[in-house]
C-alpha cells in the first residue's frame, strides 16, 4: 500500500530542518543541477555532429560509433561518463526521497555518520545503473554495426523503433510493473530502523538500484532506441519517471503513461508503414 502522504511528509522534515533537511535537499539541488548542465552541454555537442545516414530515411546517432581516432576502449568509457552523468540528472529528483527516508531511518538509530552512509546509499544506487550501462553500450554498438552492413535490416529499423515504444507502454499496465514501482515509492525498511553500517548502506542502495531498473526498464529502452543523447527524449522520460515516482497517484499516472506511449508506438509503427 503506498503511503500518499509520504513525500509531503518528507518535504515538511527537510523544510524544517529535521536531521539536517537543508543540507540535504541543497546537496541534492546542486548535484542535480551539475549534472543537468553536464548533460545538456554534452547533448548539444552530440547533436552538432552529424549522424550516419540509413536506409529508411532515418540516422544513425554518433553515440555507437567510433570519433576520428578513438579507440573502442576510449569509447566505452566517454559512453560511461556520459552515461551516469545523464542518469545522476534524470534520477535524482526521484532518488533524493528515497535516500531521505533511509536517512531519516538511520537518524532514529542515534547514528551521526547520516552523510557517509547516505552518499553510499546513493553509490550503490548509481552502481546498479552503471551495469545497465555498461550491457547497453557493447549492445548498441553491435547492432548499429550490424545495421550499416546489411540495409535490409537497417530498412527495418523504424518499425522495430514502433515496436519497442509499444512493449514499453504495455508493460506499464502489468503486475511486474506495479510491483516495482510501488518498492520504490516504499522504500525498502521504510518506517523500520535499518542497521547503520556501511555493508547495510551499500546494500541497501542496491536494493534500491536493482528495483529502479526494473521499474524504468520500458522508459530506458525507449530512450535507447529514440536516441541516447536526445534531449527531448530524456526530458520527456525524466519526467515520466519521476511523477510516477512521487505523485500521490503514482501507480494510476504510470497507467495513463502507458496509455500514452502505446498510442505513441502504434503511430510510429503506421508511419513506418507508411500508413
Amino acid at each position: 500500500m503506498v503511503d500518499k502522504s509520504g513525500n509531503s511528509d518528507i518535504l515538511r522534515s527537510m523544510i524544517s530542518g529535521q536531521s539536517g533537511g537543508w543540507t540535504f535537499f541543497g546537496i541534492s539541488v546542486l548535484v542535480f543541477a551539475a549534472s543537468a548542465t553536464v548533460t545538456i552541454v554534452w547533448s548539444v555537442s552530440m547533436s552538432a555532429m552529424d549522424g550516419m545516414p540509413m536506409p529508411g530515411g532515418w540516422t544513425m546517432s554518433m553515440t555507437w560509433m567510433l570519433m576520428p581516432e578513438q579507440t573502442w576502449v576510449g569509447a566505452a568509457v566517454s559512453f560511461m561518463g556520459m552515461w551516469m552523468v545523464m542518469m545522476v540528472a534524470m534520477m535524482m529528483p526521484s532518488l533524493t526521497p528515497m535516500l531521505w527516508r533511509y536517512r531519516q531511518a538511520v537518524y532514529a538509530t542515534g547514528e551521526s555518520r547520516l552523510v557517509w552512509l547516505t552518499t553510499l546509499v546513493g553509490a550503490g544506487y548509481f552502481f546498479v545503473w552503471s551495469l545497465f550501462g555498461i550491457a547497453a553500450f557493447p549492445l548498441g554498438v553491435v547492432l548499429a554495426t550490424v545495421e550499416m552492413q546489411q540495409p535490409a535490416l537497417a530498412r527495418a529499423v523504424p518499425i522495430a523503433i514502433g515496436l519497442v515504444v509499444l512493449a514499453a507502454g504495455a508493460l506499464q499496465f502489468t503486475p511486474w510493473k506495479a510491483r516495482h514501482l510501488a518498492c520504490c515509492r516504499n522504500t525498502p525498511g521504510q518506517g523500520k530502523k535499518l542497521l547503520a553500517d556501511a555493508g547495510t548502506a551499500w546494500r541497501h542502495g542496491l536494493r534500491l538500484g536493482v528495483h529502479c531498473c526494473r521499474c524504468c526498464f520500458g522508459q530506458m529502452a525507449i530512450l535507447l532506441v529514440v536516441g541516447v543523447m536526445d534531449l527531448r527524449a530524456m526530458a520527456i522520460v525524466a519526467v515520466a519517471i519521476t511523477i510516477e515516482r512521487l505523485a500521490p497517484a503514482g501507480q494510476r499516472l504510470a497507467i495513463a503513461t502507458g496509455a500514452v506511449t502505446t498510442l505513441a508506438g502504434l503511430f510510429l509503427l503506421g508511419r513506418a508503414a507508411g500508413l
